[in-house]
């Protein structure tokens, strides 16, 4: 991997888009991001795993523009519901996706379940990089913890509010998030699988 070398990002996320520019800013790693080209349309996730779905998205945008390209996929993974969202995270309360009606969803079915020991869960991204010459790189980061009974905390996205990793101080990421997206970063799926990635970005070069 070149100093300033140029990468496409997948994603069309804002708040996924600042998260992978936070943390490669927080790692040094000299490469510029770009954001996905306005022509590019919205690709479907057919894929049955996060992996397969971040190798789609990332492989048509190579396709699609001639540059190398960065993408992820993101899932939350809930014991009692059976591993449910999974990779169906984004959409789970159905189409168009809405992260309010998804975290609706999940507290609804967990209502029932008072002990935090039956409310467990983890979220697992997997992070690729796809260059036009067919190389490509796969991370991945997991982070265990459980699903609180409300939302707490106004920082984060998607599932954020409602989760409270294992390694954490008992605050979700939501609550992490708001008072320091760095302290997020440190413990979160993304920052892992991310970091993972940036360490794979350089011992490539």
């Amino acid at each position: 991997m070149g100093e300033g070398e140029r990468f496409v990002l997948a994603t069309t996320n804002p708040n996924k888009a600042r998260e992978i520019r936070e943390i490669f800013f927080a790692e040094g790693i000299g490469v510029e991001l770009l954001a996905r080209p306005a022509h590019v349309p919205d690709i479907e996730e057919t894929e049955e795993t996060l992996l397969g779905n971040a190798l789609l998205k990332a492989r048509t945008l190579v396709g699609a523009t001639g540059m190398a390209c960065i993408a992820e996929d993101t899932g939350i993974e809930v014991e009692a519901l059976g591993g449910a969202p999974g990779v169906r995270s984004a959409r789970y309360a159905g189409e168009p996706a809405d992260d309010e009606a998804n975290v609706d969803k999940v507290l609804a079915e967990l209502a029932h379940l008072e002990d935090p020991d039956r409310r467990r869960a983890r979220f697992v991204t997997v992070a690729v990089a796809c260059w036009p010459d067919g190389r490509e790189l796969v991370a991945e980061g997991t982070v265990e913890g459980r699903v609180a009974p409300r939302r707490l905390g106004a920082g984060g996205f998607g599932y954020d509010p409602v989760f409270v990793p294992d390694e954490g101080d008992g605050r979700t990421f939501g609550e992490m998030a708001a008072a320091s997206p760095e302290a997020k970063h440190a413990l979160s799926h993304r920052g892992r699988a991310l970091r993972a990635l940036a360490e794979a970005l350089l011992s490539a070069s």
